[in-house]
């Protein structure tokens, strides 16, 4: 029987093009999403898979969408924590609302996604939770104390939920991306993006194709050996030990 995914922030850039392919590796799948209807819509025209609108950093929103999907698609096997948001700014001039948004998006996702995924997996024996990270949740980035902070807690959690599961059959890893070719980079102001791309060892933006591809990997049934891992994916740019 096809095993249930389960990709927040499914429906545009990293999360779309992981929806997609693990659709075409035959499981069934749901994307979450917030807000952007049209976006939402593409993906059940053009994918055919299930869409869930909720906040992913509301408990009771989390809930209710694992709920629909156990429903629809069956118990979810695969949890991937992609959803994320920005909100820049320097430090010194970060206001708390910045602050408090990017945490609960970011961070506060994680928990409330996976807490209500966790204890089915364990009782079947079998589970997969994936969380997207960040390169600079790795070394960090002026004007984003507040995503850093988030995505490098995700790294974190990923190795303590990673050791609490590891003998239920369920493994717990982590992907760091780099500068990926979405449309929130691409909204980059030309030059400032010629300058990330010089400081690319490979010399260019990844592609959210190369992401899935690790998704899809982590997700699958040979990958059991690999739990508690943070899986960097950025061109060189940061190699961390």
């Amino acid at each position: 029987m096809a095993r249930v995914a389960f990709v927040t922030g499914g429906t545009r850039g990293i999360g779309r093009a992981i929806v997609e392919r693990l659709k075409a590796d035959g499981f069934k799948v749901a994307a979450g999403y917030s807000g952007n209807e049209e976006a939402a819509q593409a993906v059940v025209r053009d994918l055919g898979v299930m869409v869930v609108k909720g906040n992913v950093g509301s408990f009771e929103d989390c809930r209710q969408a694992v709920e629909l999907v156990r429903g629809e698609l069956g118990p979810v096997d695969v949890l991937v924590n992609n959803a994320g948001i920005t909100r820049d700014g320097m430090f010194h001039k970060m206001t708390p609302e910045q602050w408090s948004d990017v945490i609960r998006v970011n961070m506060d996702s994680v928990f409330n996604m996976t807490r209500h995924v966790i204890e089915g997996m364990r009782e079947r024996g079998w589970g997969r939770v994936i969380n997207i990270s960040s390169i600079n949740g790795q070394k960090g980035q002026m004007g984003q104390a507040n995503y850093s902070a988030a995505k490098a807690g995700v790294i974190g959690f990923t190795k303590a939920l990673a050791l609490e599961n590891a003998a239920k059959g369920v493994t717990v890893n982590c992907i760091a991306p780099g500068y990926i070719d979405t449309e929130m980079v691409q909204a980059v102001p030309e030059a400032v993006l010629a300058s990330i791309i010089s400081q690319i060892p490979v010399g260019r933006l990844g592609k959210g194709e190369e992401i899935a591809d690790m998704v899809a990997f982590l997700a699958g049934e040979h990958a059991g050996y690999v739990t508690g891992s943070t899986l960097s994916l950025n061109g060189g740019q940061y190699m961390a030990g």
